[in-house]
């Protein structure tokens, strides 16, 4: 894809300031959009916007396809009248830096359902038939997106009262409706119809108001980036309408599982637990499910980012019910097969960024180069002696002289520390390397350190919020391989100040970086 030389912000939508205990696709989300104008951007990347799950990650989504309805803006839907002003006030308080997921869930998912319900029974004749449009529109994944939930509402509850936390639909429903038994499902549907179509509307109102948040950015200059993870979870409609698709065995369990190898970072590897997907099946339908899947994401963002782009070489596979992922084998992949159907389908330019970051082989790098893709590039990794060494290789792919133009630098992900925290953590040596790598000891390094990212050759240079606000580790989206905490963090109201976007702007000016979109 042709890069425009840019800079950019990664923040996702549920980081926004606001009241309503989570970040929303209301007033601070255009905000944030003229905020980012001001300051120069011409980019802004999420993380995956879907229905989030057990751990409240939005790389372990209930659908590819559907979006998050937490981030749905309450303030919108109470000026439509779906609700009353005195109801989109939390009972709880609320932490401006923090969502704190227990209480908002029990509060917000209620309200919602009210609102989906009094939009049912009192729409226009005019919002309705947008309604229906969309529906109609999304007929491919919606209706089993919007069964699965209604069925999985009964079922989740039921597990929890009977102390079986964690059981998901291929262990704990029916097993006609597991194994999704024709007769089975069209009973659900008539049974749970009320229930569907109420699923169905907080959809329409979450597209609705995203792609009012998405014309914003793009009105001003700005290409919206989305994110995809390459696996998704088991716990989604995407597997339980799909299993074809997926290594499952006859009962619906997978017979294998995510994950990557022992390294620096985890002597254990990571043990993913996400299903993997039975290639054969996709290679003989064409790779459709994986053209609708980027579709779908380009629908509502300008470019995608695949996490763990290494995997459509070859994943690891670890047998499922393994404590580790240590005991792993590697499995090729259709690379090659896929990304080929995906020109065809996008043409040779699809916007489209590879996460070739982890064990990258000489392999990986043909595949997104013949695939035409740019790749990343981390900051922090440059100096960090765990993937330079001690002795600070300069042949280190991540140090800014080693880039190429077709590349995004990063200062950090949301898998990293902030900048701050990293370096509260650093060593001596790799401080001292920096300083070494700068020619100049810095008063601020997470500033100059930003600075280096944007003055380098990479066309695109994107750091997350908390970095250009010079956050430290209480701001940090996510520690791998832990469970609670994560993915809570908030901006404060009036965090993006003048003083910061008059900042930034000198910066996307001395370096030249421009609109995203011309």
């Amino acid at each position: 894809m042709h890069m425009n030389r840019s800079s950019g912000i990664l923040l996702h939508p549920s980081s926004l300031p606001g009241p309503g205990g989570i970040g929303e696709l209301g007033p601070a989300a255009f905000e944030f959009v003229a905020g980012l104008a001001a300051s120069g951007q011409g980019l802004w990347q999420t993380l995956p916007l879907g229905p989030t799950g057990y751990g409240d990650s939005p790389y372990a989504a209930f659908s590819t396809f559907a979006g998050n309805d937490l981030l749905i803006s309450l303030e919108l839907i109470a000026e439509e009248g779906l609700l009353e002003r005195r109801d989109i006030v939390p009972p709880f308080p609320v932490d401006p830096e923090k969502v704190d997921f227990g209480p908002l869930i029990a509060w917000k998912k209620p309200l919602l359902e009210r609102a989906a319900g009094a939009f049912l029974s009192g729409a226009s004749r005019a919002r309705r038939s947008e309604y229906e449009l969309f529906v109609a529109g999304n007929g491919w994944w919606l209706p089993e997106y919007a069964l699965f939930m209604a069925i999985k509402a009964e079922y989740d509850a039921s597990s929890v009262a009977a102390g079986r936390f964690g059981d998901l639909w291929c262990n704990w429903w029916p097993r006609d409706l597991a194994l999704r038994d024709p007769l089975a499902l069209s009973r659900e549907r008539a049974n749970r119809a009320a229930a569907i179509e109420r699923v169905q509307v907080l959809q329409f109102l979450f597209f609705e108001q995203w792609c009012r948040v998405k014309k914003a950015a793009n009105d001003a200059g700005i290409l919206v980036i989305g994110d995809i993870p390459i696996f998704v979870a088991l716990d989604s409609a995407d597997v339980w309408a799909n299993r074809g698709l997926f290594l499952l065995d006859a009962e619906a369990m997978p017979t294998v599982v995510a994950g990557v190898p022992p390294d620096y970072f985890s002597a254990d590897g990571q043990l993913w637990g996400n299903p993997l997907y039975d290639w054969d099946a996709h290679r003989d339908e064409g790779f459709a499910w994986w053209v609708k899947r980027i579709r779908a994401a380009l629908e509502v963002s300008d470019a995608v980012r695949i996490d763990h782009f290494r995997g459509f070489e070859a994943f690891w596979a670890v047998p499922y019910g393994e404590k580790t992922a240590r005991k792993g084998e590697w499995r090729k992949a259709p690379g090659e097969a896929l990304f080929a159907q995906l020109r065809e389908a996008f043409g040779p330019s699809a916007p489209i960024v590879a996460e070739d970051l982890g064990l990258i082989t000489d392999e990986v790098r043909a595949l997104r180069d013949s695939s035409r893709l740019p790749g990343m590039r981390v900051l922090e990794f440059a100096f960090d002696a765990n993937e330079s060494g001690t002795s600070f290789n300069p042949e280190n792919s991540f140090l800014p002289h080693n880039y190429v133009e077709q590349t995004v630098v990063y200062t950090g992900t949301h898998d990293n520390d902030t900048l701050g925290g990293w370096l509260d953590k650093s060593s001596p040596g790799e401080r001292n390397y920096i300083d070494c790598y700068l020619g100049y000891r810095p008063e601020d390094r997470i500033r100059a350190l930003v600075r280096e990212a944007w003055k380098s050759v990479a066309a695109w240079a994107i750091a997350p919020m908390q970095d250009i606000l010079g956050l430290g580790a209480q701001a940090r989206m996510n520690t791998p391989s832990t469970l609670g905490g994560n993915w809570s963090w908030r901006m404060k109201s009036g965090a993006f100040s003048k003083e910061v976007t008059a900042g930034l702007a000198e910066l996307s000016r001395l370096y030249r970086r421009g609109k995203g979109l011309r």
